[in-house]
């Protein structure tokens, strides 16, 4: 079968940017950054049986990043570092320097495929390969180049479907941990078991702090108290926020806490592993908030942070978070008087409802969320507009924050100081099921969430333009080009009472 011959151009993803502040202090050189995924280990590609590849020359191990066809004399130029090097030798007539270019250039192995050009891999390729530590695949005739590659990026997706479900496992793990009475050892004991290692918190002085995980070597922790000054240095001048090291084949990271108090998180694993940089990430994040009341700071971004943590988790995760089987009302509130909203001014609004659980927003015009479990306590605040959520269980957070969001746009837009999103009853309740709610999806299904949300809102407010433009902060104009354009695309008549009732009864099932 013949072997495709394609212009010099990488197959797959741009390579991605290194870290911002990123630094290494020691060691050789990393290669070229890589995708956004991890990469596909040359065992892995050399067990799919199907494919019939077969190592003949040079190391046992490397890792993939893509794949890369070409059959240029001297495929330098076009190659990125980290690829599979696919060619059928066409314009090969010096192996050594065929080999030596594409090592310069960072390859991480080369496949050759033969027939029709080559009966067989040359031997000079193959001598080549071992002496500059190259690995050297031989691709059947049966095998396309194309299979090959599909092949590399079907197990860099698995391998990325992994480390995801990874992340979000380590998420929350941490958020438990962090929701803990002594919540800084139980997020470093949390962080060590997620990465197999040994995580310490390090004072601006190179103190040991707090400690979890396996001890280390003496040059270990030594490193670790260099690499710590590296990110928060002694003498005012600008730093990384991490920085990497290898002592001994253990892996070393520091990485700097925000809050201005120069406490360092330092990491002493084995090897990498995919979503590594990212569970540690979570950690800095987590602990920057966490270690603040200790230094001094109040604890409403720690607050803020568990808040989205719970109400984007898994139910099984949040109850030993909230201490409480609920029913759990949401509520978003936000400032009348138009000003920011302070953290101190939203932490007693808290208070008024009987709660800590107090998220602040991360911009001034983002709505202030409190978590509650005694609706009785919810009233009307001075300076406040409200919009809550009917009381749900674990299960029903998410959908009950929507649920506030919307009650909230709606109290701004008709002026409510309060207003309470009422559960489904009488006929909404009556209709609910899954052949409605089969219905429902497909008659919206012309819909964008976009035309969804605004025809929502402007039937809720009985199709007033000007309305409707308050609550999603928008021109009235834009508003009725959305439900405009939603009439031509359900091809419907939004004048005709049946007809508005019908969306009603659907988008509340939706």
């Amino acid at each position: 079968m013949e072997k495709p011959s394609m212009p010099d151009s990488p197959t797959g993803p741009s390579p991605a940017p290194e870290p911002a502040g990123s630094a290494t202090p020691a060691g050789p050189s990393t290669a070229p950054a890589g995708p956004p995924t991890p990469p596909v280990s040359l065992d892995a590609l050399l067990a799919r049986e199907e494919l019939g590849l077969r190592r003949i020359a040079g190391p046992r191990r490397a890792d993939l990043l893509w794949v890369h066809t070409s059959e240029m004399a001297d495929p330098y130029p076009y190659l990125l570092g980290g690829e599979l090097l696919l060619s059928a030798g066409v314009l090969l007539t010096d192996p050594d320097r065929y080999v030596s270019r594409v090592v310069e250039a960072g390859a991480a192995a080369l496949g050759f495929g033969v027939r029709p050009v080559h009966e067989s891999v040359p031997p000079g390729l193959a001598q080549a390969c071992e002496r500059y530590g190259l690995p050297l695949l031989e691709v059947p005739p049966e095998t396309t180049f194309t299979s090959v590659a599909r092949a590399v990026w079907q197990l860099m997706a698995d391998a990325r479907h992994q480390e995801l479900r990874r992340t979000a496992r380590a998420q929350q793990a941490l958020a438990s941990a962090a929701a803990r009475p002594d919540p800084v050892p139980a997020v470093l004991h949390q962080l060590a078991a997620q990465l197999g290692g040994r995580a310490v918190l390090l004072s601006p002085e190179g103190g040991e702090v707090h400690t979890a995980g396996a001890r280390t070597a003496p040059a270990v922790r030594t490193a670790l108290s260099r690499l710590a000054r590296v990110v928060a240095p002694q003498e005012r001048r600008a730093a990384p926020a991490s920085a990497t090291e290898t002592v001994d084949g253990t892996h070393l990271s520091a990485y700097a806490l925000g809050g201005g108090h120069g406490l360092v998180l330092a990491l002493a694993t084995g090897p990498r592993e995919p979503g590594d940089h990212t569970v540690a990430g979570m950690a800095v994040v987590l602990l920057s908030l966490l270690a603040a009341p200790h230094q001094g700071a109040g604890s409403a971004d720690r607050s803020a942070a568990l808040v989205r943590m719970l109400l984007g988790a898994a139910p099984e995760d949040v109850g030993p978070l909230l201490g409480s089987d609920g029913p759990w009302t949401v509520v978003h509130a936000r400032r009348t008087s138009g000003g920011s909203t302070a953290p101190l001014t939203a932490g007693t609004l808290g208070a008024s409802f009987g709660s800590a659980l107090v998220d602040t927003g991360r911009r001034p015009e983002e709505a202030v969320r409190v978590l509650l479990t005694d609706p009785a306590r919810l009233t009307p605040q001075p300076g406040w507009v409200l919009g809550a959520s009917d009381p749900v269980p674990l299960d029903g957070l998410a959908a009950a924050d929507t649920r506030a969001s919307r009650a909230l746009a709606r109290a701004e837009a008709t002026r409510t100081p309060l207003l309470l999103h009422r559960a489904d009853r009488g006929l909404s309740g009556l209709l609910a099921g899954e052949a409605a709610e089969a219905h429902a999806r497909t008659l919206l299904a012309p819909l964008s969430e976009t035309l969804r949300e605004t025809l929502r809102c402007w039937l809720s407010l009985h199709g007033s333009w000007d309305r409707t433009a308050v609550a999603l902060k928008i021109h009235r104009n834009t508003v009725r080009q959305r439900v405009g354009r939603c009439a031509e695309l359900l091809d419907t008549d939004l004048d005709d009472m049946d007809v508005r009732t019908e969306l009603w009864f659907a988008l509340r099932l939706t």
